[in-house]
């Protein structure tokens, strides 16, 4: 039903040397090889599926979205290994090797130069000129968004846009240029994408609305605030406004059995591998992988999960300040977070993993726990193989920033229909009925207070917090962590120190 394009990995796209004797040079026929590859439109298509695998490397699929949220004032780690805690966390960074931070680096990278083979090889194919123009449209998209995410977390660094060789060394790039290039790539993505794909099998790629939705992100990461309109002009009120929507029920959202709904714009897709038990490398049986979500087990509340990272009570007030328009509790706070309250009658009704949470913790707690991308819909325990997938883009933070952007053009009165929208979804009142007249600093408060309660826990937080220009020492007073904040420099993380040792032509981050 879903996920089919996760299952190719090729093993031709990757360098191969054979190692023999003197007088000896015979060729495996069994490896594929550069030159061996890239001679058919199978070989483009599985080029291209690699790509999309990257996004199931550890460090992408599970460190970069706890990064995105326990970095940000949203959420926290009390986890045993202080590691974790200081460098996703507490902002103390001592280790410029840590190895989650180089793993999120590294794997973007592996990104990158699998997009760059496509690029580089797929032109000089025989095939149909349609599908190969949207296969290299499709490794534009993802280079465009593991550049996006290097942009955001690194800043400053290094453009690979050839497929790289041994002993290359390329010139730290500034981070105005990283997104000149992203805007690049995600502009020529959306202009052979297309808007759907008709082939189930096929479920998952990259689309026309996908390609605009980023590259209004990558805009407004810029405060091009103008600039990014017209690409969520075309989701919102254009031809993609007839293609998505807001689902129905807001949990439906997060859940495995209601995934590429309406409402998705962009997400990852994962699935439960039968042939992986995650803790047999020997399994004789080729396809052992693991393409699944590792994350739920470090959010997941103790003894379920580690709970190495979790929510911070603050954001559940958030969401007590208005009532829906029927008097009741604003119901997206139950689908975002499991605690004492997950359910509003309290302890003895919340349900924790088919448990009551009295039950389960009888002296009482008062953690938070994310919720979103946690398993507890369907069983009593959590793996490293969930089938969840990762929405990177919903159509409610599509209508979010679009009004966010007309907000900062100066057209705050047309931006109110599109958060009235994502409001009564949830069964608050509009804010054209609740606050008429806004000017543009009241509404952007308004607007942080919607991004807040509708994307909480999704990886979102830090992105805004950057653009509004709020990450600092302020947001101390309800996230201690970021007591340590020092400005121009905990902004981003620091360049691995191995690969400014290996190439050094890389510069290091501004005061590491």
């Amino acid at each position: 039903m879903k996920k089919y394009i996760i299952y190719s990995f090729i093993a031709g796209l990757l360098l191969v040397t054979a190692a023999c004797k003197k007088d000896l040079n015979i060729n495996n026929p069994n490896t594929p090889t550069i030159t061996a590859f890239w001679k058919t439109q199978a070989d483009a298509l599985s080029g291209v599926n690699s790509v999309y695998s990257t996004l199931h490397r550890g460090a992408i699929s599970r460190w970069q979205l706890f990064a995105n949220i326990i970095r940000s004032d949203e959420g926290t780690s009390t986890s045993p290994d202080h590691s974790l805690q200081n460098n996703f966390d507490l902002f103390l960074i001592t280790d410029y090797n840590y190895g989650n931070t180089t793993g999120i680096w590294a794997d973007n990278y592996v990104g990158v130069f699998r997009a760059n083979q496509v690029l580089d090889n797929v032109p000089n194919i025989t095939m149909d000129a349609t599908l190969k123009n949207q296969y290299l449209g499709e490794a534009k998209f993802l280079r465009g968004y593991f550049y996006y995410n290097l942009a955001m977390l690194f800043g400053n660094v290094p453009l690979q846009l050839k497929t790289s060789v041994t002993n290359d060394q390329i010139a730290t790039s500034p981070q105005q240029a990283v997104w000149a290039q992203v805007v690049k790539d995600l502009t020529e993505a959306i202009a052979v994408l297309p808007t759907s794909y008709s082939n189930p099998n096929d479920l998952g790629r990259a689309t026309k609305g996908a390609a605009y939705a980023m590259l209004a992100k990558a805009y407004m990461q810029q405060r091009k605030f103008a600039e990014a309109i017209p690409a969520l002009a075309y989701l919102a009120d254009g031809p993609g406004k007839g293609m998505y929507g807001l689902t129905d029920d807001y949990r439906d959202n997060f859940l495995e059995s209601k995934e590429n709904n309406k409402e998705s714009v962009f997400e990852i897709q994962f699935a439960t591998n039968p042939l992986d038990n995650h803790d047999d490398d020997t399994d004789p049986r080729v396809d052992n992988l693991n393409y699944g979500q590792s994350l739920p087990p470090f959010f997941a509340p103790k003894p379920i999960g580690f709970t190495d990272g979790q929510g911070l009570r603050w954001v559940i007030h958030e969401f007590t300040k208005e009532k829906t328009v029927a008097g009741g509790r604003d119901p997206r706070v139950d689908a975002s977070y499991l605690y004492d309250s997950t359910d509003v009658r309290g302890p003895n009704f919340s349900m924790i993993y088919g448990q009551t949470f009295a039950s389960r913790y009888p002296g009482g707690n008062n953690d938070v726990w994310f919720r979103k991308y946690l398993d507890d819909a369907i069983g009593t325990g959590e793996s490293f193989h969930s089938g969840n997938n990762y929405r990177i883009i919903r159509y409610a933070d599509v209508l979010l920033m679009y009004a966010e952007c007309l907000n900062e053009t100066g057209k705050t009165t047309d931006a109110y229909k599109y958060v009235d929208a994502v409001r009564q979804r949830a069964g608050l009142p509009t804010l054209t009925s609740a606050k008429p007249g806004m000017d543009h600093d009241a509404f952007l408060t308004q607007l942080k207070h919607e991004r807040l309660t509708e994307l909480a826990g999704e990886g979102h937080r830090w992105d805004d917090l950057a653009r509004w220009g709020d990450l600092g020492t302020g947001l101390a007073n309800h996230d201690p962590a970021f007591s340590n904040f020092v400005k121009n420099k905990s902004e981003f993380f620091p360049i691995p120190q191995v690969d400014l040792d290996s190439d050094p032509n890389l510069k290091q981050n501004p005061n590491y």
